[in-house]
C-alpha cells in the first residue's frame, strides 16, 4: 500500500504530464488544429506527391516539442519538492573557488577533448580528475554555476545539485555540465554536498549497457561515481521505488493520449502495436 508521501509523488508526476499534454491537446485540437485545405493551398505540390496524414503528424509534432521543453527538470522538481521539501531549477550557486582549480578544470577539460600527439586519448577518471582540481587551491576567485536542479533537503540536511540532460545528450552539453560539476565540488567553503551528472532514462536498460558514445568522452557513465542514471536518479531524489512510480505514471498516461490523439487527431483507429513504445 502506497504512503502519503509516494501517493503525492505519484499524483505530482501524472499532474505535471497532464497538464502539459492537455495544453498540446487543446492546441492542436480547438486552437490551431490541421487544416486540410490550407495546406493544400500553401503547398500544393507537397499534397499532390505526399499523403496528408504525413504533414498531420509533423504538425502536431511541431505544437508538441515547445511546451514540454524541460518537461524532465519540471518532473524532477515536483518529485524532489514531495521528497525533500525544497527544489529549484535553474538556481544559481556563487562561491569561490581557487585560482590553480580553475585552471586545473580546463586542464582536465582539454585533456579529455584533445588527444595528445602520440599519445593514447586519456580516459575520464573522476576521483583522479576531482583529487587533482581540489589539489589546486590558489587565490580564491568568486565563481556562479547554474544548475538545472538543486534540493536543499529538509529530510538529510544535504545540498544536492544536478546537471539534468535528456538520455542522449551531445558532446558540448556533457563538457559544460562536468565543468559546472568541477566548479561546485571545487567551492571554499563548500556549497553544496553532492553533485551529480544525471540522465533520467536509459533507452540501453542497465548502467553497464550504456553506451552513446558524446558523453563517454567525459564521463566514464558506468563507474564514475558522478553519475547517476535512470532509476538512480529518481530514487536519489524521491525515494526508493519513484522509477517505477514514474515508468507507471507515464505508460498509463501513455495509453490514454495515445487513443485520443489516433481517434480525435488522426481520425483513425488505434493501430496494432501502439503502445509499443512504452518506458521500461
Amino acid at each position: 500500500m502506497k504512503t502519503t508521501k509516494e501517493d503525492n509523488i505519484s499524483k505530482a508526476i501524472k499532474n505535471v504530464i497532464s497538464e502539459l499534454m492537455n495544453r498540446v491537446m487543446n492546441k492542436v485540437l480547438i486552437q490551431d488544429p490541421f487544416i486540410k485545405e490550407k495546406h493544400h493551398s500553401a503547398k500544393p505540390l507537397y499534397a499532390a506527391l505526399v499523403p496528408d496524414e504525413i504533414f498531420k503528424g509533423s504538425h502536431f509534432e511541431r505544437r508538441f516539442v515547445t511546451p514540454f521543453g524541460g518537461v524532465w527538470e519540471k518532473l524532477a522538481k515536483v518529485v524532489a519538492t514531495e521528497a525533500h521539501g525544497n527544489c529549484m531549477m535553474g538556481h544559481t550557486i556563487t562561491g569561490t573557488v581557487g585560482s590553480e582549480s580553475l585552471r586545473r578544470i580546463q586542464e582536465v577539460l582539454n585533456k579529455l577533448e584533445h588527444k595528445e600527439k602520440g599519445k593514447e586519448r586519456i580516459n575520464p577518471d573522476w576521483k583522479r580528475e576531482m583529487a587533482y582540481i581540489k589539489n589546486g587551491g590558489g587565490e580564491l576567485i568568486s565563481t556562479s554555476v547554474v544548475c538545472d536542479i538543486f534540493i536543499e533537503s529538509d529530510k538529510t540536511g544535504k545540498k544536492y545539485a544536478f546537471e539534468l540532460k535528456g538520455p542522449l545528450p551531445n558532446s558540448d552539453q556533457t563538457k559544460v555540465s562536468k565543468e559546472k560539476i568541477f566548479k561546485l565540488l571545487a567551492m571554499e567553503p563548500q556549497k553544496v554536498d553532492f553533485a551529480f551528472y544525471a540522465l533520467p532514462y536509459n533507452p540501453y536498460g542497465k548502467k553497464e549497457d550504456y553506451a552513446w558514445s558524446f558523453p563517454l568522452r567525459w564521463f566514464d557513465m558506468k563507474k564514475d561515481e558522478s553519475v547517476l542514471i535512470g532509476n538512480e536518479f529518481w530514487n536519489l531524489i524521491g525515494g526508493t521505488g519513484t522509477y517505477d512510480m514514474f515508468v507507471k505514471e507515464i505508460n498509463t498516461l501513455g495509453k490514454e493520449y495515445k487513443e485520443q490523439i489516433y481517434r480525435e487527431f488522426l481520425g483513425i483507429d488505434p493501430l496494432e502495436g501502439s503502445n509499443d513504445g512504452m518506458l521500461k
